[in-house]
């Protein structure tokens, strides 16, 4: 029989798997979703904007992305740089 002290530990180390898995789906999500937007991206270069089975202009909106963050300053440099330190942190 497990004293307090175990079982508290035994819930911390199950608790800590459980958040590692989740977070596990999330940056695979999140590499399905880059993967998606960067495909989108070589099929409009390579047929051009009308991309029959693409229902979004991706290139536009990735640009405007980009513009719409650039407009906006310093906050807009602030956003950019925590974008790109959760990208590299994973």
């Amino acid at each position: 029989m497990m004293n307090k002290k175990q079982l508290f530990f035994l819930t911390l180390i199950e608790e800590k798997f459980m958040v590692d898995r989740v977070l596990g789906w999330i940056r695979q999500l999140t590499d399905v979703g880059l993967s998606l937007i960067a495909l989108g991206v070589v099929l409009q270069i390579i047929f051009g904007a009308a991309v029959p089975f693409l229902g979004i202009d991706v290139i536009g909106s990735v640009v405007g992305l980009v513009k719409q963050l650039g407009g906006e300053g310093l906050v807009g440099l602030v956003a950019i740089w925590v974008l790109w330190g959760i990208w590299v942190k994973k």
